[in-house]
């Protein structure tokens, strides 16, 4: 079997698979990033004000839904998953796992970023804290959006 002949017959599951893949992927990957950017933020401050764990593990946790909703569209793409699906079938999934995948990966960068600088809030005004958490989900937003067009995508046209 040529590279033509295997894609004929296998593309449809083997991009729609690569779809869920990605999905997951970047969006994991983005949110290990943050939530590591704010982990060493947050351990600094812990370190010298334990008591200040509880407010910035809620900081910390901001950038880790973002690789929940890639896991949550790679769940949905792998129970659509079949060997026959065809090409079309497969690329239409394929390219419906990309707004996740690619917006969760970047944003859970930059809530990371924007969580951390919550941190800086919490150390200086615990009172003003809760500033923070609002500036770190504003980034969530558009993180939300993706999903939520990744999972339109997803259940949208059944073949």
């Amino acid at each position: 079997m040529n590279f033509t002949e295997f894609i004929v017959q296998y593309g449809g599951v083997f991009f729609a698979g690569l779809g869920s893949a990605l999905a997951v992927l970047l969006s994991g990957i983005g949110s290990a990033e943050g939530i590591g950017i704010v982990g060493q933020a947050a351990s600094g401050l812990v370190i010298e004000e334990p008591e200040k764990f509880g407010r910035s593990l809620v900081l910390q946790l901001l950038p880790g839904t973002q690789g929940l909703y890639g896991f949550v569209i790679g769940l949905l793409v792998l129970g659509q998953l079949n060997v026959g699906m065809s090409l079309q079938q497969g690329l239409y999934i394929f390219a419906s796992c990309l707004p996740v995948g690619f917006v969760g990966w970047r944003s859970a960068i930059s809530q990371g970023k924007t969580a951390a600088a919550g941190i800086s809030i919490l150390a200086k005004n615990e009172e003003h804290s809760t500033k923070g958490i609002i500036y770190a989900v504003m980034v969530e937003t558009y993180a939300l959006l993706a999903f939520v067009i990744s999972l339109i995508l997803v259940n949208a046209v059944s073949f």
